[in-house]
Formats: structure tokens, C-alpha cells, sequence
């Protein structure tokens, strides 16, 4: 039988964001829109429900509508100096979990090596382990500002090496593998013919990055064929409720490979998400729809960072997610601040009145 480890952050969300009355603030989705939102959003005052009542509801594509697979496709253009993605090069999934676990349960078995970023979500890691392959944690170090280095990664790569993990942006870090950092990793796999998987659900959502630094392209980006990149409309698209992601690569076989496999699990994603999803990718709903979240993120960090200034937490903002995460990240918070504003003003009165009674050296002492 196949040992899965309990997925921690997941068990733990579950028992506990439909608390009545709770405010969360550990969500890692921007704010959730409805179809209503996004009509509103529209740069197309004309445009209508996106879900086509009259169409029958049969399987539908089964690799995904061609509509939305182009308009995923089309997201590897920024800053690629690859040629354009063919749609068929797109699998559309039930969310960018469903992507990952597939890529892996495709691609990965016992004799395979896997090197994988850490601290990351736990998926990315633990599902190469409960198929028998052996997997090394490629540890992110604060001095290195929670960016890979490439250096490392000659102590790390064996003869068996199948895969290299990424997750770009870092869940839970919040960091971003730069450009320059994403060249070198791609050099060093080509050279050796390894699969490079990398999540990048929270793309293209870089509202923080240091000065100076462009947004990093998507791992596509490089022309290697043997990259494949996974995303979703959850985090960046803030429609979570759909249950829409995707996988994506240059290489036509491993995207057949993974159809195949596919084809013992889900078959295929609801007509009515595809439909949504494909609306929401629209250009006339997709730029105004990156530009509220965006602009939702950098007002929601600075209230956040005025919080914390005022606090004196030195709390990490992030995730403690994975494998001994209550000694590898004792000391760190995870807080979700992309939700509605409000939400997150309400939610940091109280904990700053919780830090105050219970958390300061005087109250500490005299506890």
C-alpha cells in the first residue's frame, strides 16, 4: 500500500477556516471574486454570464476547452525567449493540485531521484516520496534571501537525478527565483537531461519584488523542452471556487504522457469552470482582474507592514508548512493578508490586542 503522509497545512485549514465567525487571515488566495465581480471587472461593459445555460453538459474537451487552453497558453509569453506555446502544449486540471500530482504520478516512481526547494508546499515533496522515489531537500537559506543556489545543487544531484522541483514564487517564503537564478538552474538540468517542475500557482502575482528586479518569466521561458510548469486560476486569479489549473510544457510527450494517465482519474473538468476560467482569461477581464489583486496585495503589506513595525513581532510573513516544521520554522507566523481589506484590519486589531495582554515581556513575566 502506498504511504501518503498526512498533508498538515491542508488537515489543519480544513478543520478550521468554516469556523462561524472567523476571521482568516491564513487564506493564500488573493480576495475571492464571484461571476458577478468579474462582470463588473470587465473592461467590456457588454459582456455577459460567461456560463452558456443552453450548452449540453457532457464531458466536454477532454484536455480542456481549446478557448481556454490557448488563453493559458498565451500567459508563457511575458518575457519568454522561447516561441509562443501551442495550446495543445495544455492539459487544463482541477486546480494546480491535481496538476502537480499527476506530473509526479506520471513521471516519477521507485529508482528515481528527486531534488525538490524546501521549505515549499508539502505536495511538491511528499508525493515523489509515497511513489518510491527518493527525494533531497534543497534547503533555502535566509542569507541567500530564500532564493536557491545553484552551486548547491552539485552536492545534491545524483546519476538516478529524474526531476528538480522549483516553486517560483516561494510557498511559504514569499521569495522569487530571479531571472538570472531560473538560466542557471535550467543550464544545469539541460545538461544532464533532468525534468524541471515548477509550480508557479502564484504567478504572475509579483507585488513585492525587490528594487531593480524584473519579474521572473515562466520556466517555459528558456527553451528547454523537458520543463513543465503548473498553475491555477485559485491564488493569482483569486476563483479558487472553481477548481481550475493547469499543466504546461515544451515537450509534446510528457504532456501525452500525463493525458494518459489522467485518463484513470478525473477525465476531464467541469464544462462550467472551463467556462469561467476562460472568461476570467479574457484580455478584456484579465488585466483589470491582475491589476485589483495586485493593487489589493501591495495596500494589504503595507497595512501589514505598519503592523508589525508597531507590534515588534519580527514575524515572517509566510507559511510553516512540511515536514518538521515545528522545529525547522519555530518562531515563524503564517499570515494570509491578500483577503479583503477589512477582514485584515479587524484581524490584526485583535491580535495586536491578544500581543499586548499575553505576548509582551510584561505580561510574559508576570505570567
Amino acid at each position: 500500500m502506498v504511504k501518503v503522509e498526512p498533508f498538515e497545512v491542508e488537515q489543519w485549514m480544513d478543520r478550521l477556516e468554516t469556523t462561524p465567525g472567523v476571521l482568516n487571515v491564513a487564506e493564500t488566495c488573493a480576495a475571492s471574486l464571484s461571476i458577478d465581480d468579474l462582470l463588473h471587472l470587465s473592461e467590456d461593459k457588454n459582456a455577459t454570464n460567461p456560463l452558456r445555460l443552453s450548452k449540453k453538459l457532457t464531458y466536454g474537451a477532454i484536455r480542456g476547452s481549446q478557448e481556454l487552453r490557448q488563453r493559458v497558453s498565451s500567459l508563457f509569453d511575458r518575457a519568454s525567449e522561447a516561441e509562443s506555446l501551442p495550446a495543445e502544449n495544455v492539459i487544463i486540471t482541477q486546480g494546480a493540485i491535481t496538476a502537480n500530482f499527476l506530473s509526479f504520478y506520471t513521471l516519477v516512481g521507485p529508482g528515481d531521484h528527486v531534488i525538490c526547494v524546501y521549505p515549499t508546499y508539502q505536495q511538491l515533496y511528499s508525493v515523489s516520496e509515497s511513489l518510491g522515489a527518493e527525494v533531497s531537500l534543497w534547503k533555502l537559506k535566509e542569507e541567500n534571501g530564500y532564493v536557491p543556489d545553484v552551486r548547491e545543487l552539485d552536492g545534491l544531484v545524483k546519476t538516478n537525478t529524474k526531476m528538480i522541483v522549483i516553486n517560483n514564487p516561494n510557498n511559504p517564503m514569499g521569495s522569487t527565483i530571479p531571472k538570472p537564478v531560473l538560466k542557471q538552474i535550467v543550464a544545469f538540468a539541460k545538461q544532464r537531461g533532468i525534468i524541471i517542475l515548477s509550480d508557479e500557482v502564484y504567478s504572475p502575482l509579483y507585488h513585492s519584488l525587490p528594487a531593480g528586479q524584473d519579474a521572473p518569466p515562466s520556466i517555459l521561458a528558456f527553451g528547454y523542452d523537458k520543463t513543465i510548469a503548473t498553475g491555477s486560476m485559485s491564488k493569482a486569479f483569486a476563483l479558487a471556487g472553481i477548481r481550475t489549473g493547469w499543466i504546461a510544457s515544451r515537450d509534446k510527450s510528457i504532456i501525452d504522457a500525463v493525458a494518459a494517465a489522467r485518463d484513470y482519474t478525473t477525465i476531464s473538468v467541469s464544462q462550467l469552470d472551463d467556462q469561467v476560467a476562460s472568461f476570467a482569461l479574457s484580455e478584456p477581464v484579465v488585466r483589470p482582474l491582475l491589476k485589483r489583486n495586485m493593487e489589493l496585495a501591495r495596500k494589504n503589506l503595507g497595512l501589514l507592514s505598519a503592523f508589525m513595525e508597531k507590534a515588534c513581532c519580527g514575524m515572517l510573513v509566510g507559511e510553516a508548512d512540511g515536514r518538521n516544521d515545528r522545529v525547522d520554522f519555530k518562531g515563524f507566523v503564517r499570515l494570509g493578508y491578500v483577503c479583503e481589506t477589512e477582514v485584515l484590519v479587524e484581524a490584526l486589531e485583535k491580535l495586536g490586542r491578544y500581543i499586548e495582554e499575553f505576548l509582551m515581556p510584561s505580561q510574559v513575566a508576570s505570567n
